[in-house]
């Protein structure tokens, strides 16, 4: 029985297809993982919320007797997602061993509540995918939820988060939302979800290595016999075996430094400290001199934003990070939060009667 609270090896192995479709093909599905002997925990949808009605919207109550024999014939304990009270009855009834509630649930604090209240008093460890935007104090209060609930197994999964325009990915990493969760909640385990992140084969080994890279505790990754074919979302499953390459060529890399490496990461750790330092004392010099601008032009009748001046600095610092082998995307965030705390400051200066 998977533990949540006591992860005996990382990274947990979370793997099934992304629908369960027919009875063969989750029974195929799970004897080809298993044979890969990479895999902890089998995930199969069964209730599949859509965006859009029409969609397949899953088996229903059908495919859990079909999980139950995937439990009897592999021995892998078997995960399906629950966005209400009876989808969570109907795992007890049949002995599903874990749930999860997904991004679009996440986003329903009743709907949250419903579910917790319908784990609680029971042994069913349940995970919370993130919501679908990026609204950290959302997927925290949603956690906050199942703990106080009583239900004593909880995780976390990463799955990424909608951003119009996004070009890469189906979902946007934003990999400092699952930091800052991690931060906040130390002791309940992250676990990435490359497949909803990428939406796409070629990149999943890049940001499931990412994740391990993070730390992540485990991976949920969307296999399939026949991926081509897949009732939902064909172009983000891989078969088993491919599976099996992906988790063979990650680095798991080790999370406890030794004695000598710890004391050359805490040399260069101060080093960090120190530039840390002189950053912040040129971010307050900096702003007071915007205090400075916004009273000056208050006293003109100027307006806060020079637009020339603006697209000036904005491209000399890009071809800056250009030149220092820094992502150009890196730099143009980093300087438009001062910019924009810039605008803010003088926006209060210039308002103060």
């Amino acid at each position: 029985m998977i533990d949540l609270n006591n992860i005996a090896q990382r990274p947990l192995l979370i793997a099934g297809p992304c629908s369960a479709e027919t009875e063969e093909q989750v029974l195929e599905t799970a004897r080809r993982l298993k044979n890969t002997g990479k895999i902890d925990i089998f995930r199969a949808g069964i209730w599949k919320p859509r965006t859009r009605p029409g969609s397949f919207e899953g088996v229903g109550e059908t495919g859990l007797p079909w999980l139950v024999k995937v439990k009897q014939l592999y021995d892998l304990p078997v995960a399906v997602e629950v966005a209400r009270a009876e989808h969570v009855a109907l795992c007890l009834e049949h002995g599903i061993d874990m749930v999860w509630i997904g991004a679009r649930t996440t986003v329903n604090p009743f709907a949250v509540q419903e579910i917790a209240d319908a784990c609680a008093g029971t042994n069913l460890p349940v995970m919370l995918k993130n919501p679908i935007n990026p609204d950290l104090s959302l997927w925290l209060g949603g956690m906050e939820r199942l703990i106080k609930s009583g239900i004593k197994q909880v995780a976390a999964i990463h799955r990424g988060f909608s951003f119009a325009g996004e070009k890469i990915y189906r979902n946007r990493p934003q990999w400092q939302i699952a930091i800052d969760f991690k931060t906040e909640m130390p002791d309940v385990p992250m676990i990435n979800d490359p497949s909803h992140i990428c939406g796409r084969r070629d990149i999943l080994h890049k940001v499931a290595q990412k994740a391990m890279d993070l730390d992540f505790d485990g991976l949920m990754i969307e296999s399939h016999i026949t991926p081509d074919l897949a009732w939902s979302d064909a172009s983000q499953q891989i078969t088993p075996e491919i599976y099996a390459d992906l988790i063979r060529d990650l680095i798991i890399r080790d999370t406890k430094p030794a004695l000598d490496q710890r004391d050359e990461l805490h040399r260069m750790r101060k080093e960090i400290d120190l530039l840390d330092d002189e950053l912040m004392q040129i971010l307050i010099a900096r702003m007071d001199i915007a205090r400075r601008i916004g009273l000056y032009k208050k006293k003109n009748n100027l307006t806060i934003l020079q637009t020339s001046r603006w697209m000036e600095i904005l491209e000399k610092f890009k071809n800056r990070a250009a030149n220092a082998q820094l992502s150009e995307e890196f730099i143009s965030r980093m300087i438009k939060t001062i910019h924009d705390e810039s605008i803010e400051i003088q926006e209060n200066v210039m308002n103060q009667k």
